[in-house]
């Protein structure tokens, strides 16, 4: 395959998911003339891609001898079609071989399995065999991260840097540095052992903000509202500025996030899905505290899932594995299992309801300030 026939291949799951692309019907003339692009339709669609692969399709021949040398491997090593890098982060957990957790998917399709992958921003991807339209969740897209399944990407516009936000921007943060940096521990590691020393009891933990609560909307909603215009809001707050303050904020902004999961959950169930287990990875996922309290907010098991999206879509190339499916039975690992606190579930169902009242209030006062007749 020549150099300039390469250019014309584009990954699916980028075409389907943000170049507007139908794996059923390919491109849609109309839509580019209607918005002035229709020099993209130029010479079959070269600038934008002719032909499509599927992830984990074979590239062209493998490494080029320069690109190989660039890269200190084999001429030909296999390249495969890539992914989005959240579209990454599912494809490497959603498909683990779970056998002998006792997790309620085990005997379920993948459609029964969330992907929570949880960073700066997080994403929740699941897959369904049949299209689900939810209100506020992008998709349904056709084989965008699984060959002939249908895909719904949702989103939370900031988790990880929201608790950064929170933490950093209090007057107790540069005591908790301090403290961190004298007992070499993270500073997120101090502050779930802090909650600890506040609650003298891990079974009550969570429940020290039963006065305190969070929506977490500082960068907008994504889903399931897509309301850009919604703002973050606490509600409990006092005059305290101290090392226990900055912790209860700290762990109500972690249950705000968690809440913002449930809510996406539910919306989700509304259009049609039935999952059992959610599946995280990602820099969040490491903290205990966070994956424990998804867990209790959701009523739902959570796993953390090892293996590598890049090892798994480059079996397919190479053909060491002859499907993603396949790849992912064989490659991915359950790290560990957290479960619900069924002790918990009373009080995330009142902190919940609390939760959605939260954006009702808002935007009762966001109408309230645009009327001019009060």
């Amino acid at each position: 395959m020549k150099s300039s026939q390469l250019l014309l291949h584009r990954s699916l799951c980028t075409l389907v998911c943000k170049w507007t692309y139908s794996p059923s019907e390919g491109w849609d003339d109309t839509f580019w003339s209607a918005i002035g692009l229709e020099d993209l339709m130029e010479n079959c669609y070269c600038k934008i891609g002719e032909q499509t692969c599927i992830p984990g399709t074979p590239v062209g021949r493998g490494l080029t001898a320069e690109a190989a040398a660039d890269l200190g491997l084999r001429p030909g090593t296999a390249v495969a079609a890539s992914l989005i890098d959240a579209h990454a982060g599912g494809l490497e957990v959603i498909g683990a071989d779970v056998r002998g957790h006792q997790l309620p998917c085990e005997e379920q399709p993948v459609t029964s399995r969330l992907a929570v992958i949880c960073g700066t921003s997080s994403c929740h991807m699941a897959v369904s065999t049949q299209p689900l339209f939810v209100p506020g969740v992008w998709g349904p897209y056709l084989s965008a991260m699984l060959p002939g399944l249908w895909l719904n990407g949702v989103g939370q516009s900031a988790t990880g840097r929201l608790v950064d936000h929170v933490v950093n921007g209090h007057a107790a943060s540069r005591q908790l540095k301090e403290q961190a940096e004298k007992s070499g521990k993270h500073v997120y590691s101090c502050l779930n052992l802090h909650l600890e020393h506040m609650s003298g009891d891990a079974a009550q933990l969570e429940q020290l903000t039963a006065g305190l609560h969070i929506w977490p909307d500082f960068h907008g909603n994504r889903s399931p509202l897509a309301d850009q215009t919604s703002r973050g809001s606490v509600v409990g707050l006092t005059l305290s500025q101290t090392l226990d303050d900055l912790a209860l904020l700290y762990l109500a902004t972690i249950q705000a996030i968690a809440l913002g999961t449930r809510h996406i959950l539910d919306a989700m169930k509304e259009a049609g899905y039935d999952i059992t287990t959610l599946f995280l990875c990602g820099g969040l996922s490491k903290n205990a505290l966070f994956v424990q309290t998804h867990a209790n907010t959701t009523g739902q098991y959570k796993t953390h899932t090892h293996t590598h999206s890049a090892a798994v879509i480059g079996a397919c190339a190479s053909s060491d594995c002859g499907s993603i499916q396949e790849a992912m039975m064989k490659m991915s690992r359950i790290g560990h299992v957290v479960r619900p606190n069924p002790a918990l579930e009373s009080f995330y169902r009142r902190k919940y309801a609390v939760f959605r009242r939260l954006y009702d209030h808002q935007k009762e006062c966001v109408a309230l300030m645009e009327d001019d007749g009060v």
